[in-house]
């Protein structure tokens, strides 16, 4: 398989002040695009290889994300500057019936959940996002399909209940997949973009994407580009043109 993660994708009402929130939040830094489209990048020295990429939609959010950030803290006291850090920019705390966790549960300005975890050993070196989570009815089926299409070994699991990626690099966040029973029912306003390297085949990466356990998935619209699928849950994600 020859395509690998590029980004990660919020649908945005105002893109601008989300993508300044998570910007300003992650140290990161914003960078303008076409068509309102609005990137924040991590320095290099986070390991982070792909864009957080903020797009214009007219829909309102409904329902909780299945795709959220979880962001990692280094003591205590570095969990409460970071929530703290958040409340101030426009974030808020988020109640989805949590209860008493050692991690705490926000919403950024417009209601994308993250979590701010406690320290973690496992995530000590991942820079300021410990993981990609997403929502899955079974995490090791899911895991198996995103590690084929990005090349990202699994290198976690925790029972049934959770399997995760790591980069080859060992550098950058984990990408995971948490037990959830909860029925999609809406198109994802979170979701993972996958590129081939330049000069290869668009066609023929597209193939292999599909072969390994995607489907193509109608959204309407104008013709694009790139094309959009969806993993063996039914999560939408684009196979970009070749970069």
């Amino acid at each position: 398989m020859t395509t690998r993660l590029v980004n990660l994708v919020i649908d945005a009402a105002r893109p601008e002040v989300l993508a300044d929130f998570w910007a300003a939040l992650l140290g990161w830094h914003a960078v303008v695009e076409e068509d309102r489209e609005i990137d924040v990048r991590a320095p290099e020295s986070d390991g982070w290889d792909l864009d957080l990429v903020f797009v214009p939609v007219p829909e309102p959010k409904e329902v909780k994300n299945r795709i959220h950030l979880d962001l990692a803290s280094t003591t205590p006291e570095h969990q409460a500057e970071l929530v703290a850090r958040a409340l101030e920019l426009g974030g808020r705390r988020a109640d989805l019936g949590q209860g008493d966790l050692p991690w705490v549960v926000l919403a950024d300005p417009e209601g994308n959940e993250f979590c701010v975890l406690e320290p973690r050993e496992r995530y000590a070196d991942t820079g300021a996002v410990a993981a990609i989570l997403v929502d899955a009815h079974d995490p090791e089926l899911l895991a198996g399909f995103w590690a084929r299409i990005t090349g990202r070994p699994i290198r976690a699991r925790e029972g049934d209940t959770l399997v995760g990626l790591r980069a080859p690099s060992g550098r950058g966040p984990w990408l995971e997949f948490l037990r959830n029973d909860d029925v999609k029912r809406v198109k994802n306003r979170v979701h993972l973009d996958v590129a081939p390297p330049a000069g290869a085949d668009h066609a023929e990466a597209v193939t292999e994407v599909v072969a390994a356990g995607a489907a193509p998935a109608d959204l309407g619209g104008p013709a694009l580009p790139w094309r959009v699928l969806t993993d063996p849950e039914g999560n939408e994600f684009c196979v970009l043109t070749p970069r």
